[in-house]
């Protein structure tokens, strides 16, 4: 009897040990994340690119299949369906920008001049034209922006309103063997000129100017030489004249007809007396 209780226990003992490791199934299996647990075994999952065909089992292990044409499965997975690439419509302003292929989707972009009109980039819209002074970014209207615009910054410039134009560099006037003539703006590109050009219009108002100089004083030095020679000759001309109306003018006294000795006599006034006295004689 009492043997035969024993065993009873221990029959016991085993059937609830049984019943426990039943009740918790999962506490036996313990798979790796490539891995997936099947009626207590653990099966390998799909590899990218691929689909569940069959389960494993006993004998087999998991049989897989790759994507067919126009989808994809991009990670490990146990699914017996591949997910179909999105589709860029062309009436909703997308183009492709990247093909899908059996690992990876397909990815959409707007058309040049759109950008998405939401986070889900379904559908696109017109952008607004970037004036001048500013410059349209893809980068911004693929990141959903609702205005791909921004300032052109130091050194490019945007001369145009347009809704696909970015700012463009200024033109390089070194790599061009040549000068900055004009400075660049934010609308408006460097102006080059030739480095001979440049010194020549430097030099060109320089020699002027001295030309202009040296001119001033030749004919400074003529002007002044000449009166010098003229000088003497005008005070020699000069002093005679002024002689002359110095000299008193002579007296003339008026003439008058006396008879001396019965002849005419022509005397001068102040003569008579002598002319009288004579005759008196």
């Amino acid at each position: 009897m009492g043997a035969a209780r024993a065993m009873g226990r221990l029959g016991l003992g085993l059937l609830c040990a049984l019943l426990l490791n039943c009740g918790q199934p999962g506490d036996a299996v313990n798979c790796s994340d490539k891995q997936y647990e099947h009626k207590g075994r653990c099966c390998n999952r799909c590899q990218p690119g691929k689909k569940l065909v069959s389960e494993c089992n006993d004998t087999e292990n998991s049989v897989c299949t790759p994507c067919e044409n126009g989808h994809y499965q991009q990670g490990w997975t146990k699914e017996r369906h591949c997910t179909p690439h999105d589709i860029c419509e062309d009436n909703a302003g997308l183009i492709v920008k990247r093909h899908g292929n059996t690992t990876h989707n397909t990815v959409c972009q707007c058309r040049a001049g759109m950008h998405c009109s939401d986070a889900s980039c379904q559908t696109c819209v017109e952008n607004e034209p970037c004036k001048q002074g500013f410059g349209f970014v893809a980068a911004m209207a693929e990141a959903q922006m609702t205005s791909p615009c921004e300032p052109c910054a130091e050194g490019t410039f945007s001369n145009v309103s347009s809704k696909t134009e970015p700012c463009h560099l200024w033109t390089s006037c070194e790599e061009k063997g040549l000068v900055v003539k004009v400075k660049g703006t934010n609308t408006s590109d460097v102006i080059c000129e030739s480095s001979r050009r440049s010194s020549l219009s430097v030099l060109i108002p320089i020699t002027a100017a001295v030309v202009t100089c040296l001119v001033g004083i030749c004919i400074y030095c003529l002007v002044h030489t000449d009166l010098r020679r003229r000088g003497p000759k005008q005070t020699e001309a000069e002093m005679p004249r002024e002689l002359e109306m110095q000299q008193p003018e002579e007296v003339d006294f008026p003439v008058q007809e006396t008879l001396l000795g019965g002849q005419p006599v022509t005397q001068e006034d102040g003569k008579e007396s002598r002319i009288a006295e004579q005759e008196q004689l």
